[in-house]
C-alpha cells in the first residue's frame, strides 16, 4: 500500500476538534492510513491570522448560529457521538493542556492523553484551564500528573508548541481542526468525506 501523509491539527477547545477526533479511527481502520496529530495553539492562530472564534464572529448574527448547531447535531447523531457535552466553562484557555500534549509526546503517552483530555472538555464537562482540574484529570487517567505537568513547563515544550503553530499558520491553517492530506489542506469536521476521498483518490494512484 502507498504510504499517504496525512495530518490532524488540533486543539482541545474546539468541540469540531473533538467530534473529528471520535470519528477519525473509523477513517483509519477503513482506509489503512494513520493520521499523525499535530498540537497547535488556536489563540495563537487567531492572533497570526486575524481571525475569530465563532463565539465572537456570530455574535449578533441571526439564524447562522442556530443552522451552525443543528448541523453539529447531525453530525453527532450520524456517528453516535452520544458522549458529546457542551462545556458550560467555553471558551477554555488550552495554552496548559496543549503544552501537555507536546510534553506527552516526549513521554510516549500522546494517544492515551489525547483522549483523556478531549473527554475531560468534552465529556465530563471540565473547567481544563484551572490547574487544579487539569491535575485532578490527569491523576485520573492514570498519569504522573506532576511530572507531565513539569514537563510542560520547559522551554522545549513551549518552543515546540509555537513552532508547530507558527508552520500551520505558514501552510494556510487558521483554526481547528485541519486536516492535511500529502499537503492539500482542508477545514473543519464537515469536510471529512473530502478528506477520505483525498485519502482513497491517493491510494489508488498508487496502485
Amino acid at each position: 500500500m502507498k504510504n499517504i501523509n496525512a495530518e490532524f491539527l488540533f486543539d482541545f477547545g474546539s468541540p469540531n476538534a473533538y467530534l473529528s477526533h471520535k470519528v477519525l479511527p473509523g477513517m483509519e481502520q477503513r482506509t489503512g492510513v494513520k493520521f499523525e496529530y499535530v498540537p497547535v495553539l488556536l489563540g495563537g492562530l487567531f492572533k497570526l491570522t486575524g481571525n475569530r472564534s465563532p463565539a465572537e464572529s456570530q455574535t449578533g448574527i441571526k439564524n447562522k448560529p442556530e443552522y451552525e448547531k443543528l448541523e453539529t447535531s447531525r453530525f453527532i447523531t450520524r456517528h453516535g457521538l452520544t458522549a458529546f457535552k457542551w462545556n458550560p466553562h467555553f471558551p477554555v484557555n488550552t495554552l496548559q493542556i496543549m503544552r501537555g500534549a507536546v510534553a506527552a509526546k516526549h513521554e510516549d503517552i500522546f494517544s492515551e492523553y489525547v483522549n483523556a483530555v478531549f473527554a475531560g472538555m468534552w465529556e465530563q464537562e471540565l473547567k481544563m484551564d484551572d490547574p487544579e482540574v487539569i491535575r485532578a484529570a490527569l491523576i485520573n487517567a492514570g498519569f504522573d500528573a506532576d511530572k507531565l505537568i513539569a514537563r510542560s513547563q520547559t522551554t522545549e515544550i513551549k518552543e515546540e508548541l509555537l513552532s508547530n503553530t507558527k508552520s500551520a499558520f505558514e501552510r494556510g491553517a487558521f483554526g481547528s481542526p485541519i486536516f492535511f492530506v500529502e499537503g492539500e489542506i482542508y477545514f473543519g469536521k464537515d469536510r471529512l468525506r473530502d478528506v477520505e476521498e483525498e485519502i482513497i483518490l491517493r491510494l489508488n494512484d498508487g496502485k
